[in-house]
């Protein structure tokens, strides 16, 4: 199939060069060079499947109930803006 493309002037250079070191028509370095990357990007690469890693964080401060998770959140949220309505 004959068409035509814009190819970046360093990359032109570069597959040009190609051409001339391998003694191949561009045309044919071009075609490799497009099959390789469509090639490569064609199959994502293979990834490691995620761990976690559990780490002990000690047991809670005295007179915590971890069970009551947001109404800790609430009164250290209510704690620090109390801080900095005091600092101002």
């Amino acid at each position: 199939m004959r068409t035509t493309l814009t190819i970046d002037d360093e990359l032109a250079r570069l597959l040009k060069q190609r051409a001339a070191e391998t003694g191949r028509p561009f045309k044919e370095v071009v075609s490799e060079a497009l099959r390789t990357g469509l090639e490569q990007t064609a199959t994502p690469p293979a990834c490691r499947p995620y761990q976690l890693k559990p780490v002990a964080l000690g047991r809670p401060a005295r007179g915590i109930d971890l069970d009551k998770a947001l109404q800790l959140a609430g009164n250290l949220e209510d704690q620090e803006l109390a801080r900095k309505l005091g600092s101002v």
